[in-house]
């Protein structure tokens, strides 16, 4: 686990996508223009442009209407997934223990989005570069909250420290059992040896769209123990790459410096 973690209570969540519009705000991400597909869910899938968004999820049993509804974006994974997928390196644990792109790495790929779990890793077509939540690590070292965790109405999103998280995640469950909710439970807490999103669900987790034992492919695995180990020589190799071409373009310009020169 995290040492500072972020408690999502779904219980509390009305929807109101406060956060998903401080993380775009605090990460200037641009709006998307979006069609209505029959569902309050909008954007409908993650983006280079969303890293964040509030899922919801509709059901009808016994003639009753049930909302579920969550604030979804990267868990930041103990063991992660897209970290070991990647062949350069370019996805790291940062010292605040929240998982990190290196964008001067990324070579596009994708392999990362393909291996996450929870598939809440974007794209950008026109950078070709992964993007993802950064857990705002900006706001973290300089001892501020995540963005999203500031704007929430409702006390559904709570920062802090690890064991006063799952103190109150604990408390939460057991208060939500007592209340009739006998699938209330902590999401977060083992799933992919712990995440830096801890959640409190009312119900099961698939029923928020949740994977109910996400795992790090076994594809994944064999890939990180086989190739694991170039991935210093790949990362030697790209840097050589950018040397021998600084260095061409330096020849370049210094030829048609000298050209120039002469022509005068």
């Amino acid at each position: 686990m995290k040492a500072q973690i972020c408690l999502i209570d779904a219980s509390k969540c009305i929807g109101c996508r406060a956060c998903q519009a401080a993380c775009k705000q605090w990460n200037q991400l641009p709006a998307i223009n979006t069609e209505f597909t029959g569902t309050y869910e909008n954007p409908p899938q993650y983006s280079c442009s969303t890293w964040t968004k509030v899922v919801f999820r509709e059901y009808n049993e016994n003639g009753r209407v049930q909302w579920l509804m969550s604030k979804q974006g990267c868990m930041h994974c103990t063991d992660a997934a897209c970290k070991l997928a990647c062949p350069t390196g370019a996805i790291y644990h940062t010292d605040e223990g929240t998982v990190a792109i290196d964008r001067i790495k990324c070579i596009g790929c994708n392999y990362c989005a393909a291996a996450c779990p929870f598939q809440v890793i974007g794209f950008d077509r026109f950078t070709n570069r992964a993007e993802k939540c950064t857990f705002c690590y900006d706001r973290l070292v300089n001892g501020l909250k995540p963005a999203c965790s500031t704007a929430c109405p409702t006390g559904s999103l709570v920062f802090g420290e690890e064991r006063e998280i799952i103190s109150k995640a604990q408390d939460r469950v057991e208060k939500l059992k007592k209340k009739g909710h006998q699938n209330a439970r902590i999401y977060g807490l083992d799933e992919v040896d712990g995440t830096a999103m801890l959640y409190v669900l009312a119900d099961k987790p698939e029923k928020y769209g949740l994977p109910a034992d996400p795992r790090v492919p076994f594809g994944t695995r064999v890939w990180n123990a086989i190739y694991g180990p170039l991935r210093v020589l790949v990362v030697i190799a790209v840097g050589f790459g950018l040397w021998a071409n600084l260095t061409k373009n330096k020849e370049i310009d210094k030829a048609k410096e000298e050209a120039q020169k002469e022509s005068e």
